[in-house]
């Protein structure tokens, strides 16, 4: 049912919005920094994900608190799936399959949480693909929130195709290493062989075991009312304008979403009193932080290479380093012998958690070695620090190539079948960005880009434009809505 305008609601109308994201943190984090925008003003979040997901996320304001409901559903059980493990944070990339089956499991709970909640919107993510039609049945208005940028779902292209539907659809890998033709401006935006080749078997092939993900993303946008984007008309104005085009649906960005970080932030905290004492002893702009995140983690031969690079180009280096990765890995990364003593005084390995906005704010740190998801390039923006990308999976590497395209970033050189790098490469780029003159443009490029990125104004306007086209554009569905799916 598509979208109509409904004049009966005023514009002083506070909505009802229901949030389900999926089970990565790069995914909850930015579907949070959205509902705290909307509960800013004045509107009701209820925000959907299992119980040690809820459990982890970071402490609502407390201004906000009473206006976003935190609601807790327990995650079906899935043979394969290892016990306790709610988050891809959990898991090796091998096992994420059997989450994503869980997760779909969640689909009568959902029904029966959208059924009694009655919300006017609810804002999902790429996995619940089946999510649209349900919510249609019952009367709710539905957006697809991207936390992918729009070049990234411009690659992707048309639902029909992505799901396998045309002959539009690509089968092999080299087909995701080109341009595609409903690309009508010239880009570099695409994957390199060994990016696309590592996730190929999520990306487009099935079985009893896993739905592609293209297919998720297709049925998730065929269901969608609305595409609401993490991206800016100042960053990627013909992007946005291509992917209007080719869905033929409204595409609202919603900004960079920027989190906020008080300054008071962890200052109690014993880890980052230590972390801090370090750092305040390096010089301003000197310090590489290097960190992967919670779900890419490369292997013992890589992890070898990049502590190498590191120590050769003999700059001072933060490393916040997953030695395993979930509660079904079994294979702990180490490091090379003697790495630590040798670099006692001019490095830091840090094998727990870490506060990365409060690394990043800190004067000691110039540069950002980092897997290019889109939430940590907007992090090294914010604090101006220069980025060097080191691509692993997902769509780790459209945003390398288009920050490549607008010299925000320089990805460290690798071999195209299966994107090997050595400690050489490492060290070269790690000095080229961070101290050489030749990598000067990629350090003030990333200055020039921090007014686009984080202008509160600009992102209250966009938030604001959101909920504007939410209050006007709703499904007018009340039978749906008083009989449910019976």
């Amino acid at each position: 049912m598509d979208s109509t305008s409904n004049p009966s609601m005023s514009k002083d109308q506070k909505l009802h919005i229901v949030m389900f994201p999926w089970l990565a943190f790069g995914h909850m984090i930015p579907f949070l920094e959205l509902s705290k925008l909307i509960a800013q003003k004045r509107h009701t979040v209820s925000f959907i994900s299992t119980p040690k997901n809820i459990d982890r996320l970071p402490k609502l304001p407390s201004n906000l608190a009473p206006l976003i409901n935190l609601v807790k559903v327990q995650l079906p059980k899935v043979h394969k799936l290892p016990e306790n493990a709610e988050s891809t944070i959990n898991l090796p990339y091998d096992k994420v399959k059997y989450l994503k089956k869980a997760y779909d499991q969640l689909q009568q709970p959902i029904t029966q949480l959208l059924q009694d909640m009655a919300p006017e919107w609810v804002i999902y993510d790429f996995a619940p693909y089946c999510l649209g039609p349900i919510a249609s049945k019952l009367g709710i208005s539905r957006a697809f929130f991207s936390i992918f940028i729009a070049a990234s779902l411009c690659f992707l292209g048309p639902a029909p195709a992505l799901m396998g539907l045309t002959p539009d659809h690509r089968t092999k890998p080299e087909d995701f290493t080109v341009p595609p033709k409903w690309m009508p401006f010239e880009s570099t935006v695409a994957f390199r062989f060994f990016e696309i080749n590592r996730v190929f078997d999520d990306v487009t092939t099935g079985d009893d075991e896993n739905i592609p993900a293209t297919y998720r993303v297709g049925a998730t946008i065929e269901g969608c009312n609305v595409l609401a984007v993490r991206s800016s008309h100042e960053f990627e104005p013909e992007w946005l304008k291509l992917l209007q085009e080719i869905h033929q649906k409204p595409v609202i960005p919603v900004g960079q979403l920027p989190p906020i970080l008080n300054s008071g932030d962890y200052d109690d905290n014993d880890e980052w009193k230590a972390m801090k004492e370090w750092l305040d002893k390096q010089s301003k702009g000197s310090v590489v932080y290097v960190a992967f995140g919670s779900e890419a983690k490369p292997s013992q031969a890589e992890v070898t290479e990049i502590a190498l690079g590191l120590e050769l180009s003999k700059l001072p280096f933060f490393w916040a380093l997953r030695t395993r990765r979930g509660l079904a890995d079994t294979d702990v990364v180490e490091l090379p012998d003697g790495f630590e003593d040798r670099m006692k005084g001019r490095g830091v390995v840090w094998t727990s958690w870490v506060p990365q906005l409060k690394i990043l704010s800190h004067d000691s740190v110039g540069g950002f070695l980092s897997h290019s998801p889109w939430s940590s390039v907007v992090e090294a923006i914010q604090f101006e620090k220069a980025l060097i990308l080191l691509t692993f999976l997902a769509e780790q590497g459209l945003n390398a190539r288009l920050l490549e395209e607008k010299k925000m970033g320089y990805s460290v050189p690798r071999y195209e079948q299966d994107g090997w790098f050595t400690r050489d490469s490492v060290s070269e780029l790690l000095r080229l960005v961070m101290v050489e003159i030749e990598g000067k443009i990629y350090r003030e490029r990333i200055k020039e880009m921090k007014g686009l990125f984080v202008d509160r104004n600009v992102q209250d306007k966009y938030v604001n434009n959101l909920l504007d086209y939410f209050k006007s554009h709703r499904e007018r569905n009340e039978d749906a809505k008083l009989k449910g799916l019976k």
